[in-house]
């Protein structure tokens, strides 16, 4: 691979930028497509998303980043974490993603990963 990936992008953070909000935006430009990562939870909420028609826009942006495929050890931690936290599986399953793989989790979700509670997550932009 060659490249360091530092962080993992929550599924907000790419739906904001296609949606135009231009923080999400300069955040993944700001990192450069080799420090970022997408796990199969991301690349699936994504592209549920799209219309039919665009899926291929989508696939086209997403294979831009590495991807973390799940597997057992993932879904292993993934359980744990829910034990522990109560988040809801998909959120315990991106913090899992990111635990393993030593990343930080890119997302503004501060419902689920408030500040300060999970030393993983980094909220690079908030919405005003």
């Amino acid at each position: 691979m060659g490249q360091t990936v530092s962080y993992l992008l929550d599924s907000v953070v790419l739906i904001d930028h296609l949606n135009g909000v231009a923080a999400a935006t300069r955040f993944i430009e700001r990192q450069g497509r080799g420090e970022l990562a997408v796990s199969a939870i991301t690349r699936a909420e994504v592209l549920a998303g799209f219309d039919e028609a665009d899926v291929p826009l989508g696939v086209a942006l997403l294979d831009s980043f590495r991807f973390l495929p799940m597997d057992a050890e993932v879904a292993d931690e993934a359980a744990r974490i829910r034990r522990q936290t109560r988040l809801k599986l998909p959120d315990a399953i991106q913090a899992a993603f990111a635990s393993r793989h030593g990343l930080k989790l890119a997302t503004r979700n501060t419902k689920d990963f408030p500040a300060g509670k999970f030393s993983f997550v980094e909220i690079p932009y908030r919405l005003r």
